[in-house]
């Protein structure tokens, strides 16, 4: 399975340690799922994560942030972005995460907010999930 996921997916993750979003990003850890990253989406991951209200949130520090991005770039296959399909979508952040998913090839794009990516991964193939349905996905 070859998933991209979504920021706030991350940020779930590093706030709710016993959530979908937090099993995720273990799963992706241990490589069960392929996670695909492009240069833009990791770095938006780091920036989010970094900043100070969400650190105060997560209690993780800025080392332990940088820890988990190395961990998961590490993992992932990194994506190099051929063609860009933009705008197709309301929020120019969420642009990067579609070019990640169909420059990548991903099976499902993971997130909590469908309605802003609409119709447009469908076009390319590509599945939007929530967390809890990626995780049940990896487990059939």
């Amino acid at each position: 399975m070859r998933y991209v996921l979504d920021t706030n997916v991350v940020v779930a993750g590093l706030r709710s340690p016993r959530g979908a979003s937090a099993a995720l990003l273990d799963q992706a850890l241990s490589r069960a799922f392929t996670p695909l990253l492009s240069v833009a989406l990791v770095l938006e991951y780091e920036a989010v994560c970094i900043d100070p209200a969400q650190r105060s949130v997560s209690g993780l520090g800025v080392a332990e942030v940088e820890a988990l991005m190395s961990a998961l770039c590490a993992v992932a296959e990194p994506v190099s972005p051929r063609y860009l399909w933009r705008p197709l979508l309301r929020d120019p952040a969420d642009e990067m995460v579609l070019e990640a998913a169909v420059n990548g090839g991903a099976d499902a794009l993971v997130t909590f907010n469908r309605r802003g990516f609409g119709v447009a991964p469908g076009k390319f193939g590509v599945a939007v999930l929530s967390p809890q349905e990626a995780l049940r996905r990896l487990s059939a």
